[in-house]
């Protein structure tokens, strides 16, 4: 079997594994985002036991194995009554993973900015909370997009993690195909080619924003 009659074949599958992908990507994304920034505010915080917490997580998280987020939840927790499914244990695992270095890139940007302009909002009557919202958070985000790009291109490979738990992603239904077919080589190639078609884009689009970013500012 050619490399093209093997794509024929079974491209439904890939196709499956590809929106998978995808999917899990994208919801692993916008809560890492979110609470990776989240944290980031909070290892600033004024408050020492605010700031200790967020840092235990982000650096707990951050030096842990994926593989080992991605067994707790679904392996452990079903052993204390909570049943996930290989999906979300994968989707809940790239996001606390992932998150925990979005705290970081966040957090560094936020140093980045002036202290200055802190002390300029307060001055013009804005809270600490209206400071870091309206004018640190928004800079911040500037400063800290190439590197939030790396790390979505990271949780898009990371996300290959699913199939060690029965995600039905692009790497499990690859894993199946080349398990049914004993086509090893193909199979994964192809898997690769689909992959690159989510990566390449967004390494594109990474570089372009930042470029534009350059000129603006």
């Amino acid at each position: 079997m050619t490399m093209l009659d093997l794509f024929n074949e079974f491209l439904p599958l890939l196709l499956e594994g590809f929106k998978n992908t995808l999917i899990a990507s994208a919801i692993a994304l916008v809560f890492s985002l979110l609470i990776g920034t989240l944290m980031a505010i909070l290892e600033l915080h004024h408050n020492k036991i605010i700031s200790t917490i967020a840092t235990a997580y982000v650096e707990f998280f951050r030096n842990i194995p994926l593989l080992v987020i991605v067994m707790f939840f679904y392996v452990v927790m079903p052993i204390y009554g909570v049943m996930i499914s290989g999906f979300w244990a994968g989707v809940i695992a790239l996001t606390i993973y992932t998150s925990s270095f979005i705290a970081d890139n966040v957090r560094a940007g936020i140093k980045s900015i002036d202290k200055g302009q802190n002390e300029a909002g307060l001055s013009q009557g804005f809270t600490r909370n209206e400071v870091m919202r309206y004018i640190v958070l928004p800079q911040a985000i500037r400063v800290a997009i190439p590197p939030l790009g790396n790390q979505t291109i990271n949780l898009v490979k990371n996300s290959s993690i699913l199939a060690m738990v029965a995600g039905l992603d692009l790497m499990y239904y690859g894993d199946l195909i080349a398990s049914e077919t004993f086509i090893t080589i193909d199979t994964y190639i192809l898997v690769g080619i689909f992959y690159l078609f989510i990566t390449v884009p967004l390494t594109f689009g990474t570089q372009a924003v930042e470029r534009r970013l350059k000129r603006k500012y």
